[in-house]
């Protein structure tokens, strides 16, 4: 089964591995000790991570670190600007319509 990201950021321990490595890069036995669950379940979110391309690892001897992928994150931030434009656009009319009353108040 192929995921996506948005798949992969659903969940909240996954998310924290995201802002945990955004950083610096980390061991998943440095990753695995901020978190209350097994070294094989952070493991689990590792791997999910790495299929849908969020993070990536690197060998250094014979630790692997795991570093966030930004360019893929981006995907993220593109999906969620069209949503930014929305909520921009309702607060400059909310904005508008407090200036309005308060004007009608004086």
């Amino acid at each position: 089964m192929r995921r996506d990201i948005f798949q992969a950021i659903a969940d909240p321990t996954r998310r924290a591995i995201i802002v945990l490595i955004a950083l610096q890069a980390m061991t998943p036995t440095a990753i695995a000790e901020h978190f209350d669950t097994t070294r094989q379940a952070v493991s689990k979110h590792l791997r999910i991570l790495t299929e849908c391309e969020l993070i990536k690892q690197e060998h250094k001897g014979r630790e692997i670190f795991y570093q966030l992928e930004i360019d893929k994150m981006k995907e993220i931030d593109k999906w969620l600007e069209q949503f930014r434009q929305i909520w921009e656009t309702r607060f400059i009319q909310l904005d508008n319509v407090l200036a309005t009353i308060k004007k009608q108040k004086k």
